[in-house]
């Protein structure tokens, strides 16, 4: 599965006569169903995807995903963090306990997203925008992401939102290319969910296990010891590849 949501039952959140209708809507708002049948990326999203040339992601464009980095922030670490499975999980199936509701409107049409946060996702966030230079990067419309982000970050950790049409659509997966940051990739760490989602840059990564309702899960809170560690060293290739043979 690529990054963004994963647990959509067409079956369950569709009457009979509109499943065909509203699978293809899904795909124009999620990437999962997009990945999952490989094909490419919906002309309904609006979003201009980069595509793959001759087998080989595209050229680098001339100006970066990023603005340029605020001096309060020089020599900061830029952590990219996913959305999906990885900070919340969303759903169309009404969920009893979700922390957000989100009206999301597609071809005319209004759907409600249920949304679930992480357990100590703020506490998570809250450090993460101390620490570091933060960027929310996600495969999901901004039309969807965006109202999610504005009612999750209250503080403002995230201080650049990406959404999917800076991802490359590589080999049917939605890829964020770090590459196309405008940081220096020695500074440039990733937290996701789905491996696809890094596979230009799996050194740079810090893969987290895929949430979706457990709300015993601790991965958050586990990871803020390990952050406020890494915010200090030079080398972040070292350290990453430190945690990766020791755990």
């Amino acid at each position: 599965y690529n990054n963004g949501i994963h647990e959509i039952h067409v079956d369950d959140d569709v009457s009979p006569s509109k499943k065909p209708r509203s699978r293809g809507l899904l795909r124009s708002l999620f990437c999962c169903l997009c990945s999952k049948e490989s094909e490419p990326p919906s002309l309904k999203s609006n979003a201009p995807l980069l595509v793959e040339e001759n087998g080989s992601p595209s050229k680098v464009p001339a100006k970066p995903l990023l603005p340029q980095l605020n001096s309060s922030d020089a020599g900061k670490i830029c952590v990219v963090i996913d959305l999906d499975e990885t900070l919340v999980h969303s759903s169309f199936k009404p969920v009893n306990n979700a922390d957000f509701i989100i009206p999301v409107e597609i071809d005319g049409t209004v759907h409600q997203v249920y949304v679930l946060k992480r357990p100590h996702v703020d506490e998570f966030l809250r450090r993460m925008g101390e620490l570091f230079e933060c960027v929310l990067f996600t495969a999901s419309l901004s039309k969807y992401a965006d109202p999610v982000s504005d009612l999750l970050d209250k503080r403002g950790a995230f201080q650049s939102r990406l959404f999917r049409e800076s991802c490359v659509f590589h080999k049917g997966n939605y890829v964020k290319d770090l590459s196309r940051l405008g940081r220096d990739l020695n500074k440039v760490i990733i937290i996701d969910n789905s491996p696809a989602s890094y596979i230009f840059h799996p050194d740079n990564a810090v893969p987290v296990a895929s949430w979706f309702d457990d709300m015993s899960d601790t991965e958050l809170l586990d990871l803020i010891p390990f952050f406020e560690r890494l915010s200090k060293v030079d080398d972040i290739y070292g350290a990453l590849q430190q945690q990766r043979t020791s755990s």
